[in-house]
């Protein structure tokens, strides 16, 4: 008789019923008169209880090995004394799917690095890390409904270029055939054209490319980016607006779903934030920062990290707020393609989020005027030629229009406490990692 497969989180409807759960070999106890397994599946674990009778199910419990998958059929029985959710199951049946190698290649000792080279045992062992995945489904789940409860349309864009995006700087190269080709940087250049297309809300969630030998916490050179434009934009506040309703929509969920066990694995309490985020300017982010004595020599144009993480904790201690935009960049640290307002051309209508002292985005109105697009790529030294087929796009009638890129990996290392984006990944990439 075949039994369909139970969840161990579920067994306690069972009790007194046979039936078979599926999953991997936790922890063996072998004793003289009696065998102890733990069998682990994705929702939780339970203990395999049986006394040793010379027969063929002792044999084949005997010769389990730790992480071997496993089909166990048996009675579900109440067990005041066992610790896992006071229940046992006592065999009928044991099927060994896959017996596993030994010894493990990783155990709880092993540090990052070589748990990232065995990712797939890493995250099968840690519930935390599985928890992460199911956080972060959630989490994109929230966005899209936001995303698209106001209208948005979402795009797949290429991520293959001819020539080199923006600053043509930290792009990967790849040949394409007889030419190059390069990875893209971002959407941007492709989302503007969509709102050129006459699509008013677009929004994309999809691999990012940076070839930056950055060797930090924070950084990856294959990433996912959560993408957003919106046309027919008042000013760069309506793209702040979006971005903290989405945020808020999708923090909300998150919490909604899974607080308790966020807070459970990760000793995280998740909070959801209040809208409007508390904005300052860079100029203000700087007086504040130097009176505390950063930038002692000022000549610093952008924020470092200590420099983020400072001026967030002065947020907090000001607004109670873990959130903040920092707006109005120098033109100097900001793209060609931002906008610059009339009244302080030395400034942009952009601004970054950052979360807890990380920056999780970079937003911006951008400039849709041809000609004033063109005079700003000459000012940054880019020439119109290898822009061509991007700048067309604003000569025949694109409307104002602003947007945001926003790093899901960062987002989910805030939201978690992570001490790292290698561990907000399924399998990171950065300078010195191409694989598992």
């Amino acid at each position: 008789m075949i039994h369909s497969r139970v969840h161990v989180s579920d067994l306690r409807e069972h009790v007194g019923r046979t039936v078979s759960v599926c999953g991997w070999v936790n922890t063996l106890r072998l004793q003289s008169k009696m065998q102890f397994v733990v069998v682990r599946d994705g929702t939780g674990m339970v203990q395999v209880t049986h006394r040793r009778d010379g027969g063929p199910l002792e044999a084949r419990l005997e010769s389990l090995t730790p992480e071997s998958a496993v089909r166990i059929t048996g009675r579900v029985v109440d067990a005041a004394q066992v610790k896992l959710g006071g229940l046992e199951i006592v065999p009928e049946a044991v099927e060994i799917l896959n017996l596993a190698a030994t010894p493990l290649p990783i155990d709880e000792h092993t540090g990052l690095e070589q748990r990232l080279d065995w990712r797939f045992l890493d995250v099968r062992r840690r519930p935390a890390t599985q928890l992460m995945f199911a956080v972060q489904t959630t989490l994109e789940q929230g966005m899209r409904e936001y995303a698209y409860a106001q209208g948005a349309t979402e795009m797949h864009t290429p991520k293959l270029m001819g020539t080199a995006s923006e600053s043509g700087a930290e792009v990967f190269k790849l040949g394409y055939f007889d030419r190059s080709a390069y990875l893209a940087q971002s959407p941007q250049f492709y989302k503007q054209m969509a709102i050129s297309a006459g699509i008013d809300k677009v929004f994309e969630i999809g691999p990012v490319f940076r070839a930056e030998p950055s060797f930090t916490s924070r950084h990856a050179t294959e990433f996912t980016g959560v993408d957003v434009e919106l046309a027919w934009i008042d000013g760069v506040e309506d793209v702040m607006a979006f971005e903290e309703q989405m945020l808020a929509h999708a923090i909300a969920k998150v919490a909604d779903a899974h607080g308790e066990a966020i807070a459970e694995h990760f000793g995280v309490e998740v909070t959801v934030p209040t809208t409007p985020f508390p904005r300052i300017t860079m100029a203000e982010a700087h007086k504040i920062l130097r009176e505390g004595g950063w930038d002692p020599e000022g000549i610093k144009e952008d924020l470092d990290p200590e420099g983020e993480r400072s001026i967030s904790a002065h947020i907090k201690e000001a607004t109670g707020h873990e959130f903040v935009f920092i707006t109005h960049y120098p033109v100097g640290i900001r793209p060609f393609y931002h906008m610059r307002p009339a009244d302080d051309p030395s400034v942009t209508l952009s601004f970054d989020l950052l979360w807890k002292g990380l920056e999780v985005t970079t937003g911006a109105q951008r400039e849709h005027r041809y000609d004033v697009l063109l005079k700003q790529a000459a000012e940054k030294g880019m020439s119109p030629e290898p822009l061509q087929d991007y700048l067309n796009a604003f000569r025949y009638g694109c409307p104002p229009h602003g947007g945001l890129g926003m790093g899901l990996g960062r987002v989910l290392m805030v939201m978690l406490g992570l001490d790292s984006i290698r561990e907000a990944s399924f399998l990171f990439r950065g300078p010195n990692r191409l694989t598992p």
